[in-house]
């Protein structure tokens, strides 16, 4: 309370509880940042009920390319484990997609146009990852761990399955039997929001009132499952643990 309005009109000006410049001020921005959260909130609310809506069959259904996964291979499919290597292929099979059936690329960005067969492997799960897949203990003997260098100081362990000629890639047409149920109304309100953010650059506020930090730092962070094993690490005890493997 300025000292002057005390002066001027006594001490009971102050049961009015009338408020200063600088309180006035920091309620609009209270009541920028509740609004703004609410908004965030209801963001947050539309976008998930617009996932849940379901899908509705596509009559007729349309080819839409080529998709491109892994199967067993015939002798493993025919043998007596086929049971066994098809739950392991079902939780590291990789699907892929492609316009032209035998899924060329361009290979070379500079002189003549080299075409080769795009790449495809089998998924290799990080550790947290691979705890979640929940393999069975023989099914992880088939599994070996690998440190891949992501960066400067930076490894992650990866699991690679030991045996993958047991699989083999098959090419089917890629066939869309079913599209998504779409809401006009949450879609457009969606873009309202969108707009709003975007348009007047509040989206990294509103991130850092809705979970404590702007969105473009939370991907600069290192991942827990990807933490590199060596971090922190003295060289003796590294050498020490590389001789005990070895052992």
């Amino acid at each position: 309370m300025d000292s002057k309005l005390v002066k001027q009109y006594g001490s009971e000006i102050l049961s009015y509880r009338l408020r200063t410049v600088r309180q006035k001020k920091r309620m609009q921005y209270e009541d920028f940042d509740k609004q703004l959260s609410q908004t965030g909130k209801e963001e947050r609310r539309l976008i998930r009920q617009n996932r849940t809506l379901g899908w509705e069959p596509l009559t007729p259904p349309v080819q839409k390319g080529w998709k491109r996964f892994f199967v067993l291979r015939d002798d493993v499919a025919y043998g007596k484990h086929a049971a066994f290597f098809e739950n392991i292929l079902r939780k590291i099979n990789t699907y892929d997609w492609s316009y032209r059936k035998d899924f060329m690329i361009r290979k070379g960005r500079y002189g003549k146009n080299k075409f080769g067969v795009k790449p495809q492997s089998l998924l290799r799960p990080h550790e947290n990852h691979f705890l979640r897949l929940g393999f069975t203990d023989d099914e992880k003997q088939f599994f070996y761990e690998e440190l891949v260098h992501y960066g400067k100081n930076h490894f992650a362990k990866r699991y690679i399955f030991s045996e993958p000629w047991r699989f083999v890639l098959r090419v089917r047409p890629n066939i869309i039997d079913k599209v998504k149920k779409r809401d006009i109304e949450i879609e457009r309100r969606l873009k309202e929001i969108d707009n709003y953010l975007d348009g007047n650059h509040y989206r990294g506020r509103m991130n850092r009132l809705l979970y404590g930090t702007d969105w473009n730092s939370r991907l600069k962070e290192e991942r827990l499952w990807e933490k590199s094993v060596l971090k922190n690490k003295p060289l003796p005890r590294i050498l020490d643990e590389c001789a005990q493997d070895l052992l």
